[in-house]
């Protein structure tokens, strides 16, 4: 993470453990590239040392939006689940949808991020952050500090433009 800059783009060091991520036969290993036709749809496992009894917050986020050469809109937040007591999203409660990786045409690779983070409580949220105002300029570290939650787990793919990025810029209201 520290060779690619998510530390300290987007964590302050990295995390102790490597969260477990795979898309069907597409596996999330420390800044592999993916296409985002691979990554479309939720992944189909998630895996993070767990403690009996605890809650957890998984985020996917992208600090280089529009692109890493000017990242103004850092982060724009993919997906946001809190209160998870197991490695399964759906047994969470979900603040910020999951929308798949979508690069703009041209802007060059992207680091998606994936943590995983230990929380002290429930997190009491009515808030959500689905829409494209909301996910842009979202962070991570600010959110997780605001609920002192502690880091547990992290991996990161990076993706670049293709053409499914379309659907789903359509599906923010980003392109018609």
């Amino acid at each position: 993470m520290e060779e690619h800059q998510v530390v300290p783009d987007v964590i302050d060091s990295p995390p102790p453990a490597i969260l477990k991520v795979r898309y069907g036969e597409a596996v999330v290993n420390s800044g592999n590239q993916l296409t985002p036709t691979q990554v479309v749809a939720l992944p189909t496992l998630l895996s993070w040392p767990r403690e009996e009894g605890a809650l957890y917050t998984l985020c996917m986020t992208d600090p280089d939006a529009p692109n890493r050469q000017d990242p103004k809109s850092r982060e724009f937040l993919h997906w946001l689940v809190v209160n998870l007591p197991s490695c399964d999203p759906a047994t969470g409660h979900t603040l910020s949808g999951f929308v798949g990786s979508a690069p703009a045409d041209g802007s060059g690779l992207h680091r998606y991020v994936y943590l995983v983070y230990r929380q002290p409580a429930r997190i009491q949220c009515d808030h959500n952050f689905n829409k494209v105002e909301q996910r842009r300029n979202f962070s991570i570290r600010n959110f997780a500090a605001k609920h002192n939650l502690q880091l547990v787990a992290g991996n990161f793919y990076q993706a670049e433009y293709d053409s499914t990025c379309d659907l789903i810029h359509r599906q923010l209201g980003l392109r018609r």
